[in-house]
């Protein structure tokens, strides 16, 4: 005898991810009447905020942005601590948000999916999970997150390595004792600065491998009272307009008055206010024109690099520090609590892997080319294959068994708006290339914005009777020309980050995320809602 498959669930639509972008879509579907089953590999909700659980893990968006907009009762109950919240706060925010909502019922934990495969006879997408198990949905949406594929760069000899190791990305729930030992940290970026700064004074010996210098923004963290909240929430109105119409989805934005109309005294001080204000708001804020002006950027590039040197010690150690050949805010801006004072101790040693090539791992540690460096712990801060790796990592089909993951790899990265593919009926994207929210916008503000459109869009489609939509193939090919043109008018394809994926080997060098700001995006996805989809293909 032979045992017959179980059929799969059926449900009106699927949401991969449950961190803060799929919560929010099964909440707005749910609204909506429509029967939703999200999938999360994870053993609890929060996504980013679960998973990136390292030391000094901290969001840099201020915690007044970094939420949700949708429900009145929710602004008012939740009190922030701090400016900038810790990981766990920001998880802690994520499971009371799951638990006032009643969300967790409508999701199944544990699960990884496999494959999924649009069938166009019955206009269905089948989900497979790891495990085995079928789930079918009319709508598909892909909540898996920008950076959430985490990366380990393939060294000789890493496999006989003997002591700890942790990607930031990937670590784990129970404490690590750091106390006396020697760690070891590759990755000098947002993560990686966030890492450093705290262990090292707990560490015995710190040795960071920097292949890239960062420019990075002190950070202001003041803690928020019952006051500070109280006059937080009567500007929440304002706010929730504000942060739909800046170029970031902050609560700021670029000022009015340009670099050219300021005296070189005026042009000092705006750096400086920007400066002790102590946020992004320094990089997206002071000079609009850094991304475009050679000559903006330089002078906003050498006023950060003196600010490091006055920090450090010793000037060799400052010049390494010191970012020479790309300009500030091309690539991923951080904010820092210490961390170039960190290498005024003398448990830390900086190894500059450009000078000083690491060679290989031996069984007690990394060899770089002046010698081996004796480590008992080490740390990848080595970042995501950004924006396509959660996705290309999942074997997505859509009509006529076209792969997502091949057409990518074989036509290079295309969306229309960073929210569905041609070829791909039904299936909607958060946080997809070519859209602000891959890279530069705040990311409760613009998967909100994408969740909504999502949510307006799949009942438009089920209001007409139609069983699918999907972007015409013209349409898709004129966002992705207009995308290009404003990514080639500023400087940031100059510099080689992850923005431009070039730190995943044989991944196309392409901006990444839609650089004409979050209020333009927005206003575009509000045009062609309200002109009835017209530019997508229904059936």
């Amino acid at each position: 005898m032979t045992t017959q498959p179980s059929s799969p669930a059926r449900y009106d639509a699927i949401v991969v991810g449950a961190g803060l972008s799929g919560l929010y879509q099964l909440y707005k579907l749910r609204e909506r009447g429509l029967a939703v089953r999200v999938i999360e590999a994870g053993t609890g909700v929060a996504g980013t905020w679960y998973w990136n659980r390292y030391p000094g893990a901290r969001c840099d968006s201020t915690a007044e942005c970094y939420q949700y907009w949708f429900s009145d009762d929710l602004l008012n109950e939740w009190n922030w601590s701090e400016r900038f919240p810790a990981q766990p706060e920001t998880e802690r925010y994520l499971n009371y948000v799951a638990d006032k909502f009643e969300l967790r019922r409508d999701i199944q934990f544990n699960t990884r999916v496999a494959s999924t495969v649009y069938d166009e006879a019955r206009g269905l997408w089948t989900v497979n999970t790891t495990g085995g198990e079928r789930f079918e949905a009319q709508f598909l949406v892909m909540a898996t997150g920008g950076l959430s594929s985490p990366q380990i760069p393939k060294f000789a000899g890493y496999d006989t390595f003997k002591g700890q190791s942790f990607h930031t990305g990937r670590w784990p729930h129970e404490p690590v004792d750091f106390t006396g030992k020697r760690v070891g940290i590759m990755g000098t970026g947002a993560t990686g600065i966030q890492v450093i700064q705290t262990i090292a004074p707990q560490v015995g010996q710190l040795t960071v491998f920097q292949r890239t210098p960062n420019y990075a923004i002190p950070m202001k963290n003041p803690r928020y009272d019952e006051a500070r909240m109280a006059e937080l929430r009567q500007r929440y109105p304002e706010m929730k307009e504000l942060v739909h119409n800046t170029f970031t989805g902050n609560d700021y934005d670029f000022g009015t008055v340009t670099f050219d109309e300021l005296t070189p005294a005026q042009r000092e001080a705006r750096l400086w206010e920007y400066w002790h204000e102590g946020s992004l708001k320094f990089w997206v804020g002071a000079f609009g024109e850094l991304f475009a002006d050679q000559r903006v950027n330089d002078y906003v590039s050498e006023f950060v690099r003196a600010r490091i040197r006055e920090r450090v010690k010793d000037p060799v150690t400052a010049e390494k520090l010191c970012p020479k050949d790309y300009g500030f805010g091309t690539r991923r801006v951080p904010l820092e609590t210490n961390y170039f004072e960190v290498y005024n101790q003398p448990n830390v040693t900086l190894v500059d892997t450009n000078a000083d090539p690491i060679e290989c791992f031996t069984p007690t540690g990394v060899r770089t080319a002046s010698g081996e460096h004796a480590l008992d712990v080490m740390i990848f801060a080595t970042g995501f294959d950004a924006g396509t790796g959660a996705l290309t990592a999942i074997d997505i089909r859509g009509r006529e068994g076209l792969s997502l993951r091949e057409t990518w790899a074989r036509d290079g990265v295309h969306t229309w708006m960073g929210l569905q593919v041609h070829g791909f009926p039904n299936l909607f994207m958060i946080m997809a290339p070519l859209s602000p929210a891959a890279a530069f916008c705040n990311v409760p503000t613009c998967s909100q914005q994408q969740a909504d459109w999502i949510t307006n869009c799949i009942d438009y489609t089920r209001q007409q009777g139609r069983k699918a939509i999907e972007p015409s193939a013209e349409a898709e090919a004129r966002w992705g020309e207009h995308h290009d043109e404003l990514a080639n008018a500023t400087l940031v394809p100059k510099t080689r980050s992850w923005y431009m994926g070039t730190n995943i080997e044989g991944k196309q060098h392409r901006l990444l995320a839609y650089v004409g700001g979050a209020s333009t995006y927005r206003y575009a996805c509000d045009k062609v809602a309200a002109e009835g989809y017209s530019e997508s293909v229904f059936s």
